[in-house]
């Protein structure tokens, strides 16, 4: 019980519910953040190890994105403690199990994350009929497909580029956990002329200071190979290593956390775009303020995802969620840049006094918060 009330502070948790199905092997979280301004959106993340804090951190890093975005929508997240790798029939039994088991939570929408993808979200809109980041069968923007979240960093690093004089053309480009996000971050950077020197996974660390293959990469991860798989460049066994490599940009796109006091001090880059959710915590990137290094905070970087998420939502084509990702995350890592240089704060504090003034404008208005 301290655990949980040690999660909770004047914005949230509305809702902490632990789910239990032992004939169908399910344990499970969900945590509704806040709802102030609408029903919570946030993904289903399926790990092995994870937690109730992990589960109330996301779900509140939600509630942030989400108002920073000016979206009508709070935050929410879910955990299934299980092997994403399991067989396709028995992802599919534990996902429609975990989906009778939040019928009843009305206020969350539930969306893909790591370990989950649009198949995992079909199955849960065919027993619950709500959820976003669907098929494009389905009628849904497919976020991976489409890369809504990588397409969001590179906005954020077109406006970041100003405030840490850069220029992306050349720019050494690093991606930690080369996922859906950390692919298509890389992509839409290389398009606008950005040379990818470092990638990783979970199996370790690939560099070449002269630049990687992005298809050659993009190809051994669809056929289920690590990134460690192809010939050339230098592998290094620490799936973290990239972390330290010589870039200009680093983007970490995998579990929270990968930035921390052990390894801040090799970081190189003079630009970090936060693919992740929580990949350090506000003092490692206090830390890397201090030494010039510009962070530009998960909620404000990575928003492309709940971005097309909402507008799916509400019935938006997939040109309408790209121009609106593109325009909001602009607009969005200006204001904070700005406030961060005007206040001389760290980015985080100036990405967060913006969404907690929202999220409370929101509350404000509603009977059940004030």
């Amino acid at each position: 019980m301290s655990e949980i009330f040690a999660l909770c502070d004047d914005l949230g948790p509305q809702k902490i519910i632990h789910l239990h199905n032992f004939q169908a092997s399910l344990q499970a979280i969900v945590v509704v953040d806040n709802i102030a301004a609408g029903p919570s959106i946030g993904g289903v993340r399926m790990a092995p190890d994870v937690t109730l804090a992990e589960c109330a951190g996301l779900a509140r890093a939600m509630t942030l994105k989400n108002a920073a975005a000016g979206l009508q929508h709070g935050g929410g997240k879910a955990v299934i403690s299980a092997d994403p790798a399991m067989p396709a029939a028995a992802k599919q039994a534990l996902m429609r199990a975990f989906s009778q088991a939040i019928m009843q939570i009305e206020d969350y929408i539930p969306g893909p994350d790591m370990g989950t993808n649009e198949t995992c979200m079909g199955w849960v809109a065919d027993e619950i009929g709500r959820a976003v980041g669907l098929p494009r069968v389905l009628g849904g923007i497919p976020l991976d497909e489409i890369g809504a979240t990588g397409f969001g960093l590179a906005a954020a690093a077109e406006v970041a580029l100003d405030y840490c004089d850069l220029d992306l053309e050349g720019a050494r480009v690093a991606v930690q956990g080369f996922g859906a996000v950390g692919q298509n971050a890389a992509r839409f950077l290389t398009e606008k002329g950005a040379n990818l020197v470092a990638v990783s996974d979970s199996h370790g660390s690939l560099v070449d200071a002269g630049g990687l293959p992005l298809a050659e990469l993009r190809e051994l991860k669809s056929a289920g190979e690590s990134v460690t798989a192809l010939t050339g460049g230098k592998v290094l066994p620490d799936p973290t290593a990239v972390i330290g490599v010589d870039c200009d940009i680093l983007i970490p796109a995998a579990r929270p956390g990968a930035i921390h006091a052990r390894n801040v001090d090799s970081i190189k880059a003079r630009l970090i775009l936060e693919g992740a959710n929580i990949p350090a915590s506000a003092e490692i990137e206090v830390q890397l303020h201090n030494r010039r290094v510009l962070v530009v905070p998960d909620f404000i970087a990575n928003a492309g995802g709940v971005i097309c998420a909402s507008i799916e939502y509400h019935g938006g084509s997939e040109a309408q969620a790209m121009q609106t990702i593109a325009g909001k995350i602009r607009h969005n890592t200006r204001v904070v840049l700005e406030v961060m240089r005007e206040n001389r704060v760290p980015p985080r504090q100036a990405a967060l006094d913006i969404a907690h003034s929202r999220v409370r404008d929101a509350m404000a208005m509603r009977r059940n918060f004030v």
